[in-house]
């Protein structure tokens, strides 16, 4: 039976996540929220983390508090930063408005800011931790995967038809899906800091890969990459001004994930051809699969996904299902590599 006071709590964190979600998910830095109750158990200041630079959830739900936070608590969906950065560390901030209980989701994976909950404690503040770890843990997913691994969260985006043919046999792929998929994929594209293709792509099907059809602008748009060593024509509609544009002029996809990593990118979006996509799977760089399969047939023309030096059926790349939906006439399957599943269980 779950006693009064942690239905309380569950229910003050699951507002905090609420408002952690409305921040923006390609930001360099994670989605937090903070509810700030008074001493009297009253809500007195919420907030969450607008984006770099923009002050966090705690500062932002103390200052809507005022004195009302002194002897009271603060949910947060990530342990309070202890660090220095663009805006002071959260710990002093609780410590300055004399809050007495601190309650957060989960602890910071980043060495650099973690540590405030000891901070907290060493000063007579009351901190619990772990209350809907799990929920937390999914709103950041892909920027604790950056902290992690030191390379983005890498989503290999497809559409296909039936046979698994993302091209017909002269080349031509618009459209083999409907509209519905396609403003599906301009939702996804909004949700990542970076979409990838290579050189192959930019050359064949001249994309623009903009974001296109939201009902509100985004914070900033994603960035285009290009990897490949062929260079490309200044007319190419990557270089339009509509968003930035990095072009690694090699194939050392590893190393570009890794620089994309160090500029704050921890969801890229991998829209390339075969090639690209085959490279990135054979060496475990793909983290999860959207594929857009439509019910079309073309019986020849250019497969998803290159070579993968698969010679036999017990070679097979394996994935996982977590999700499969219509999305208009087209069928759309979200999947993760076995190993992927493994580490999330």
């Amino acid at each position: 039976m779950v006693d009064h006071r942690t239905q309380v709590d569950l229910g003050h964190m699951r507002r905090a996540l609420e408002l952690a979600a409305s921040g923006p998910e390609a930001d360099p830095n994670p989605r937090v929220g903070a509810v700030v109750l008074d001493s009297r158990g009253e809500v007195a200041g919420e907030g969450f983390h607008r984006g770099a630079g923009s002050p966090h959830a705690e500062v932002e739900a103390l200052r809507n508090a005022g004195h009302r936070a002194r002897g009271g608590t603060a949910y947060v969906t990530l342990e309070p930063c202890a660090h220095e950065g663009r805006t002071g560390p959260c710990t002093d901030a609780l410590l300055d408005a004399g809050v007495a209980r601190v309650v957060f989701a989960t602890g910071d994976p980043n060495p650099a800011a973690s540590g405030g909950a000891a901070r907290l404690g060493a000063a007579g503040v009351q901190v619990d931790s772990g209350l809907l770890k799990a929920e937390a843990l999914a709103v950041n997913r892909t920027w604790a995967h950056r902290i992690r691994t030191g390379r983005p969260f890498v989503t290999w985006k497809f559409a296909a038809t039936l046979d698994g043919r993302s091209a017909a046999e002269d080349g031509t792929s618009q459209w083999i899906t409907g509209e519905e998929a396609r403003n599906d994929v301009h939702r996804l594209r909004a949700r990542c800091g970076a979409i990838i293709v290579g050189t192959g792509t930019a050359l064949t099907d001249d994309p623009g890969l903009t974001v296109r059809g939201l009902d509100a602008p985004l914070p900033r748009p994603p960035l285009r990459v290009v990897i490949g060593r062929t260079p490309l024509p200044p007319s190419a509609n990557l270089f339009s001004g509509e968003a930035p544009t990095r072009v690694f002029p090699h194939r050392d996809v590893g190393r570009a994930l890794r620089q994309l990593a160090e500029d704050g990118i921890h969801h890229a979006l991998l829209e390339g051809g075969p090639t690209l996509a085959a490279s990135l799977l054979a060496n475990g760089l793909v983290d999860e699969v959207v594929a857009y399969v439509a019910p079309a047939l073309l019986g020849a023309g250019r497969a998803a996904v290159g070579s993968l030096g698969i010679h036999t059926i017990g070679g097979a790349v394996r994935l996982h299902p977590t999700s499969v939906s219509l999305v208009g006439e087209d069928v759309r399957i979200i999947a993760v590599p076995n190993h992927q599943k493994q580490e999330t269980h």
